[in-house]
């Protein structure tokens, strides 16, 4: 159980970490082969990208975790401790559901690419694998965004209420 909790909470990094080393390499090694060698590889610029794609995605997941996406906080700031937290709850519940619309449209185009059976040009790898970067984030995401919000309603309640 411990085990597991462990890497739910490092789910993000677990991923991360590897594709960046990955994706660098690649890079590095596309460049070495490119400039010094005079050849290059037609697949690594290609899984690269993919890579990116995957990071970015998964990298939303990471920042909703941490609380660290960008924020405009003029108007919460405006209010009271309970107004504070209303804005907060309203803000959440207007991404959660955008992060649901993103993750539903994203697994209709995973379902329709997987149907026409659409290959990478270099990798020949299903593009679906591309494609699924974005419902997978989201769902993780929206996840995230959940669990932040249920441990800052249970350490308010725990406080002494939730207006504090």
């Amino acid at each position: 159980m411990r085990y597991l909790r462990w890497v739910w909470y490092h789910l993000e990094e677990i991923f991360l970490v590897p594709s960046l080393i990955t994706s660098v390499t690649l890079i590095f090694v596309q460049v070495i082969m490119r400039y010094v060698i005079g050849s290059s590889l037609s697949w690594s610029e290609e899984l690269a990208r993919y890579l990116f794609v995957w990071q970015i995605w998964i990298g939303v997941s990471y920042s909703a975790r941490n609380k660290s996406h960008l924020r405009i906080t003029m108007l919460r700031d405006r209010f009271g401790p309970r107004g504070r937290l209303a804005v907060e709850l309203a803000v959440t519940a207007v991404w959660i559901c955008f992060a649901i619309f993103i993750a539903a449209r994203g697994f209709d185009l995973v379902a329709q690419v997987a149907r026409y059976k659409q290959k990478s040009s270099a990798l020949g790898m299903p593009m679906m694998y591309a494609h699924l970067a974005v419902p997978t984030g989201c769902v993780l995401m929206t996840a995230r965004l959940v669990e932040n919000t249920v441990r800052d309603l249970l350490y308010r309640a725990k406080r002494g209420g939730l207006s504090a």
